[in-house]
């Protein structure tokens, strides 16, 4: 890794989808249009939110816990988005 990437969390975030269960995470950005970004903003994922990962399991949904809350993901989705 560069000194610039270094300074720059975006260029060191990973797909949410590739995340073991248990582990806790930082939204960092989110690829995809704006209803996208606007949905995942309404459910408390903005950059900088803290959450778990709580389920990778099988080919069901990826469940997050963020706040007092569970959400359940679709794996394209999470795909899509990128976390430290």
């Amino acid at each position: 890794m560069n000194a610039h990437a270094a300074n720059n969390p975006a260029e060191c975030a990973v797909p949410l989808a590739t995340v073991a269960p248990g582990r806790q995470v930082r939204f960092v950005r989110a690829d995809g249009d704006r209803g996208l970004v606007a949905r995942l903003a309404a459910m408390g994922l903005v950059p900088g939110a803290a959450f778990r990962v709580v389920s990778t399991a099988g080919r069901g949904p990826f469940v997050i816990a963020i706040r007092d809350s569970r959400i359940a993901l679709g794996r394209g989705m999470a795909h899509n988005i990128y976390v430290q």
